[in-house]
């Protein structure tokens, strides 16, 4: 008897336990994780890759070919400007200054010297005069001639007279004689006073060329100066030149900064255009990012920027779009993918630059990510990104929680990012939206909301 009353009783605890089960699951729904459509801040952003970079960089190179000394600047080293960072072999220079000093030099000498015509100026006041004197004796060489030639007219109608004379015996043989004698020298007196005066004239036409010939020696010193004064216009040139190279030789830094890269140490023979430094401002650092065309059309120039990543720390920098060039390029993914890309160049908040240079040591070249805010709202109704699904018809749709069951809810979506989305219109603020709904979940399913 008991036994039978302990198995009625163990029996209706059972009964009682399977319609508790039943009654139990009839009422549960699916567990589901559901939020509150809430009001907040969202912004809508491209986030991507990037690099630090230098707007410019200075490159030191050879001037011209030469013998380089040895560079003891290092890479990280700062530098002014105005600093000699480099130098040609100072020896090789000196001696090229010297040697077209010296050109310059003797050339000023031999102008000087070609344009002292006080020697020559003597020799014409000198040539003048004994042509003036010459001229004279040519004239009294002629009177000479004109004399001798009377003397001669004269012995020879003596002479004649005399031969008369003689023949009537008025005059004597001694008489005769001496008429004779008298005709000879009067004839040779007067042949040579011919020859004299022709002499003369010879030396006269030759004296006469003396003073050209002085001129001429003048006038071919002038054009000898002209030569002399183009010589030394080119000299002159030349030890500009090298007075330059000299200069040049020197390899300043253009800027206050740092070194780069050093290209060369050791003393050795270069060719020029040879990169020896390159020197930059690390104070002008920026960011250069390549974003995806189809993301690049909502940038614009000024957008703020947060640059983030192992290299930049925490907090984050701030920055904003540059520049944004205007061609785009082809670029290959990692993953092989073929992509359309456009250049941007994001400047760096000084405030933050300064802190990373100081703190983080931020060089050119290094690796960072860039969130670009292309849009933002303060305060906007958002719920999670993860909430929105796309239904048949291509509008944008969410579960929302309606007592107790998960409704289809079509929905109006403004800004959007990873994270959250705006919901411009379907909801209210407060309603509960399903977070990630499950692909199993359908419209009028009963659902255990849990908040997280």
């Amino acid at each position: 008897m008991k036994t039978r009353m302990w198995w009625i009783i163990g029996s209706a605890l059972i009964g009682i336990a399977l319609i508790w089960g039943v009654a139990r699951s009839l009422s549960s729904g699916k567990p589901v994780e559901a939020v509150p459509a809430k009001l907040g801040p969202i912004r809508e952003f491209v986030d991507e890759r990037g690099k630090t970079r230098l707007p410019e960089t200075y490159l030191i190179t050879m001037p011209y070919p030469g013998r380089i000394e040895s560079i003891t600047l290092a890479e990280g080293v700062a530098v002014r400007k105005g600093q000699v960072v480099a130098q040609i072999v100072q020896l090789d220079l000196e001696l090229d200054v010297k040697e077209a000093t010296a050109v310059v030099d003797r050339l000023t000498e031999a102008i000087r010297e070609n344009a002292d015509v006080n020697v020559e100026k003597t020799a014409l006041q000198q040539s003048l005069q004994f042509v003036e004197s010459m001229s004279r004796t040519v004239e009294a060489a002629a009177a000479r001639v004109k004399s001798g030639q009377a003397k001669f007219d004269y012995a020879e109608k003596n002479y004649g007279r005399i031969q008369k004379l003689f023949s009537t015996k008025a005059k004597t043989e001694d008489d005769l004689d001496q008429a004779y004698v008298d005709q000879v020298e009067a004839g040779v007196d007067y042949r040579q006073d011919q020859l004299v005066h022709q002499a003369m004239v010879a030396l006269e036409a030759a004296t006469n060329l003396m003073p050209t010939m002085v001129r001429q020696y003048i006038d071919r010193k002038k054009l000898s100066e002209a030569v002399l004064e183009k010589q030394k216009a080119e000299a002159t040139a030349r030890l500009r030149q090298v007075e330059e190279d000299e200069r040049r030789g020197k390899m300043t830094s253009p800027v206050d900064g740092v070194v780069l890269e050093r290209n060369t140490t050791n003393e050795r023979y270069l060719a020029a255009g040879t990169t020896l430094l390159e020197i930059g401002r690390l104070e002008d650092l920026q960011v250069e990012a390549d974003i995806l065309s189809v993301d690049v059309v909502d940038a614009k120039v000024g957008d703020p920027v947060e640059i983030y990543g192992p290299a930049i720390g925490r907090p984050a920098a701030s920055g904003t779009v540059q520049r944004i060039y205007p061609a785009g390029f082809t670029k290959i993914s990692s993953l092989g993918v073929e992509q359309q890309r456009v250049k941007m160049i994001i400047a760096i908040d000084p405030d933050d630059l300064s802190r990373l240079r100081q703190e983080r040591d931020l060089g050119v070249g290094y690796r960072v990510r860039v969130r670009i805010i292309t849009a933002q709202r303060s305060k906007a109704l958002v719920v999670p990104r993860s909430a929105l699904f796309r239904g048949a018809d291509g509008n944008w749709q969410v579960y929302a929680v309606r007592n107790g069951r998960a409704r289809i809810e079509s929905v109006k979506v403004g800004l959007i990012n990873d994270e959250l989305a705006e919901v411009t219109g379907g909801l209210a603020e407060g309603d509960l939206v399903v977070r990630a709904p499950e692909s199993n979940l359908a419209d009028g399913d009963r659902v255990e909301s849990k908040t997280p």
